[in-house]
């Protein structure tokens, strides 16, 4: 459809052609929704236009208002402030936008790019469980491809799985020393958690040898280097990358335990990827980069053999991309993963979702492989997210002090199954029912806590604050929806026909069903914005206002007991819409939306 920003730039243009027999793009003309402080709906920007009038910005704009609302009936009135064209549109405009609107039900859905976009997220370690960071990780990666997809791009949910490394082999061998052959099918204990109890179990007997040596006269610093448990664990490393027969299965076989683990949380809060790759497959690509960056002197050998990339002239430092002994560092892994995608996808552009306290490695990604010569690198974009904490402060993962991400999902659920009951407007459902709307209300309460806030912002999780059926949470929009479902199917049970392709356009919109149908018609331009800015706190943010103006409207408009048939089917497809556009922009955050709650 033709949104109200086009339309008025088309029929501007057609003035400025009129006026001043200049030709001018409609898309060069700066429209915007009119400020708050001001009459009218959109505005068109004079200054620019003054080069083509020659006249004072006041003159210029009563000349293009007087041509608008003599030869556009859609447009009503305008009123001029300095530089600026306020147009107040007419009813015929605002019934005829609302009739495409309620008439498409791809409403939002942009059209389509042609281009292809890999987002990377949740590439966790399979040392422990996910825990409450990779919630917003893994929610903030879904929601963004599922916002670039209705941008009408083609997306690629791809993970990298870190499963190689010391800190694995720290868990590995403290399976081997503290737990006694346990496994998750002996002790009842879900794979990850299992595994993530060695890792913990690690830190602690790790501790207690640097205490020891410490307590014998060794300074801290060289005990943490030389304690035991830690010089095992870069043996078994070492013995992982001889593939040491006995090494490589204890390490496929508790990995596996993680595999599981892991695949039954992302089912749990509905994440899937189209492309999972290793670390153990990928950490030896980059090496023929290194070797192409040496040869055009990108790259610079120190006499020790390392190999670094000095970025001094960039404002930056020297940055190592090979060991002296020829080993890789993560730097050489992702400039060896970023060509490999974008060769074999042959990708438009790449989105890593990734904490912010990698902000400085993908500045250095970006510019070595600009670098090394490929011009995709300015296409590579970080989504840098700020932590999560918790009331009681930040959490770590080695002294087990972490909110795991399942428990978290639990009492999501129990927090949901508490208020819902307290309310006692579910008698009529079944068990089964309940269940079910118990996990949606507590996933949705969960998602829209952590989204709706912008992804730069370090965030503060508190479960009772977010499970509240009033104000900006996930149950709220939720409670809107099923409030509009049920108003809806009472029409239906009254026979009352309210089909969207029927809608008359000749209804007297009031001032409040103008200012909703202004608001379902922004939502195309909100889901670009969106995409843009990579931030899914902006479409969350729209559904809040969507559902809070529906509530007012409620409040003071008795719907169904309008005696007009006619404004009584407009007002029922206009809830209707409102359900519909509520659905798709909650869709892209992930949650679901009951008919019933």
């Amino acid at each position: 459809m033709t949104t109200p920003e086009l339309f008025l730039q088309q029929h501007a243009a057609a003035a400025i052609r009129s006026l001043y027999q200049t030709e001018i793009q409609p898309s060069t003309l700066q429209v915007q929704v009119t400020r708050k402080e001001f009459e009218g709906d959109y505005t068109l920007v004079i200054f620019p236009l003054l080069r083509i009038s020659h006249a004072t910005p006041e003159n210029t704009g009563k000349a293009l208002g007087d041509w608008l609302t003599a030869h556009v009936p859609e447009i009503a009135s305008y009123n001029c402030v300095k530089g600026f064209l306020n147009i107040l549109f007419s009813a015929v405009y605002w019934d005829e936008t609302f009739a495409e609107i309620a008439a498409d039900p791809a409403f939002g859905q942009l059209p389509a790019t042609g281009k292809r976009i890999m987002v990377e997220f949740s590439s966790p370690n399979t040392n422990k469980p996910l825990h409450l960071g990779h919630i917003r990780n893994n929610l903030l990666g879904d929601s963004v491809s599922r916002i670039l997809k209705a941008g009408g791009n083609e997306v690629i949910k791809a993970t990298l799985v870190n499963d190689r490394g010391v800190h694995i082999c720290k868990s590995m061998l403290a399976w081997e020393k503290c737990f006694d052959g346990k496994t998750p099918e002996s002790t009842g204990i879900k794979g990850d958690h299992l595994v993530g109890d060695c890792y913990v179990a690690f830190d602690k007997l790790y501790k207690q040898e640097v205490a020891q040596l410490v307590a014998g006269g060794m300074s801290e610093e060289e005990a943490k280097k030389e304690a035991p448990s830690l010089r095992e664990a870069h043996e078994m490393l070492v013995k992982w990358e001889q593939n040491d027969p006995q090494v490589r299965d204890l390490w496929k076989r508790m990995n596996s335990w993680v595999f599981k683990g892991f695949d039954e949380t992302y089912k749990a809060l509905g994440i899937s990827f189209d492309k999972v790759d290793y670390e153990s497959q990928t950490y030896l690509l980059g090496k023929e980069l290194v070797q192409k960056g040496l040869e055009t002197g990108v790259f610079v050998r120190d006499p020790d053999g390392s190999v670094w990339c000095d970025l001094t002239a960039d404002g930056l430092d020297r940055k190592l991309v090979l060991r002296s002994d020829g080993t890789s560092v993560y730097m050489t892994q992702d400039l060896g993963t970023a060509e490999r995608r974008f060769a074999q996808y042959d990708l438009d552009s790449h989105v890593y979702v990734v904490g912010n306290e990698q902000d400085y490695h993908f500045q250095v990604l970006k510019l070595i492989l600009g670098k090394l010569g490929f011009a995709w690198a300015d296409q590579i974009y970080h989504l840098s997210y700020g932590m999560v904490e918790l009331p009681e402060g930040k959490m770590k993962s080695r002294e087990g002090t972490v909110v795991d991400a399942d428990d978290l999902i639990q009492k999501m659920y129990e927090e949901a199954k508490a208020t819902s009951e307290a309310s006692g407007k579910l008698e009529d459902l079944s068990d089964e029912e309940k269940e079910r709307l118990y996990h949606i209300i507590g996933l949705g309460a969960l998602k829209y806590f952590i989204i709706k806030v912008d992804p730069k912002k370090t965030m503060l999780f508190n479960p009772k604050e977010s499970i509240d059926f009033n104000g900006n949470t996930g149950p709220f929009i939720q409670y809107t929806h099923a409030r509009i479902c049920s108003i809806l199917r009472k029409a239906q049970e009254q026979g009352i026909d309210f089909c969207p392709k029927c809608i008359r356009t000749d209804i007297q919109p009031s001032a409040k069903e103008v200012r909703l149908i202004k608001l379902l018609g922004i939502f195309p331009a909100k889901v670009a914005e969106a995409v843009q800015a990579l931030s899914p706190a902006i479409i969350a943010n729209y559904a809040y206002d969507l559902a809070k103006d529906f509530n007012q409207y409620y409040h003071d408009t008795p719907i169904l007991r309008e005696t007009d048939m006619t404004l009584l089917r407009f007002r029922l497809i206009l809830i209707q819409t409102m359900a519909r556009t509520l659905t798709s922009a909650m869709d892209m955050l992930g949650i679901e939306l009951p008919e019933r709650m």
